[in-house]
């Protein structure tokens, strides 16, 4: 299993040197001048080259990347332009909160996405595996917003007072929703496809002949053999509820990352956006390879593949 991680960690590296690549990258295809979004419409030739040489936007291309990378290696990405306060001191102040939504929707998913899945693979082509396939279906079409203003427009007319905010739970439960209900969908879809191919295995079968009831029969036996395609679902689920906090964030007020990284755009604050891409990529790229670590632990094959 050591052998397995260090090949995993071996090969995350340039994965993420390629992120802080492509984050620096950003700056630049973007179009206007980062220095006259910071100084705004009142400005003169001579303020703009002081700033210009502050942030080393004259120097090589190059060597500019070499600063950012200096500056990351010292937990630095810059200053922001609207708030003048350091971009990575603003995206961590913020970070808790997306993460605390993005645990929430996540629980959801898992709860009600396997829980459906396994029901309706346990009586395949019953009216309750009928019903919550097309319920699964709509929710799988259902875009995050559209959920989120139906989960606001009717606690508004059933009076629930947590509609927006932040501060204690009850707050948590409408953006968790939102933000899993397209996840906890598919994964009761994909979990339901690959409990029925389980189910139909010569083992599962002698299981029950010796007498085992069914539920022990679909948790102790079909259902490890079915967590390798849950847990991908589930891993990039994980990192998807980033940019899915955006939206969600916005319609419920929630002081996450998504809703600064919308009003750094909105203000075109350049370093606020490079900071939040570059923790959202990572982000993703750690769930993943968590994942690649739990598919070693679940199935020795893996594990012995990693070795070659």
């Amino acid at each position: 299993m050591g052998q397995f991680v260090l090949k995993r960690i071996a090969q995350l590296i340039p994965v993420i040197l390629g992120i802080i690549l492509l984050t620096f990258i950003l700056m630049y295809v973007v179009p206007g001048d980062p220095v006259l979004s910071m100084v705004g419409q009142r400005y003169d030739e001579a303020t703009l080259e002081q700033l210009r040489e502050s942030f080393h936007l004259n120097d090589p291309l190059i060597k500019q990347f070499g600063h950012y990378l200096w500056g990351l290696a010292h937990g630095d990405l810059g200053i922001s332009f609207t708030t003048r306060r350091p971009v990575m001191e603003t995206v961590l102040e913020r970070f808790p909160a997306t993460m605390i939504l993005a645990l929430g929707a996540m629980f959801i998913s898992v709860l009600l996405g396997l829980s459906v899945g396994i029901l309706s693979s346990i009586k395949p082509h019953s009216w309750l595996d009928r019903s919550t396939m097309v319920v699964a279906l709509l929710g799988v079409s259902a875009p995050v917003f559209w959920v989120g203003l139906l989960l606001v427009i009717g606690g508004r007319a059933v009076g629930w007072p947590y509609l927006t905010g932040y501060g204690c739970l009850p707050f948590l439960i409408l953006p968790a929703i939102t933000l899993g209900t397209r996840s906890a969908a598919f994964l009761a879809r994909v979990t339901r496809a690959n409990m029925l191919e389980i189910l139909s295995q010569d083992y599962i079968r002698t299981a029950k002949a010796k007498g085992l009831s069914n539920w022990i029969v679909v948790l102790k036996h079909a259902l490890k053999n079915t967590m390798i395609p849950i847990i991908t679902i589930i891993g990039i689920d994980f990192g998807s509820y980033l940019s899915g906090a955006v939206l969600t964030e916005s319609i419920f007020n929630w002081p996450g990352v998504g809703r600064l990284a919308l009003n750094a755009i909105l203000k075109r604050d350049f370093p606020v956006i490079q900071g939040v891409v570059l923790l959202a990529a990572l982000v993703f790229v750690m769930a993943n390879f968590i994942v690649d670590l739990l598919y070693g632990y679940l199935d020795p094959r893996i594990r012995l593949q990693g070795k070659k």
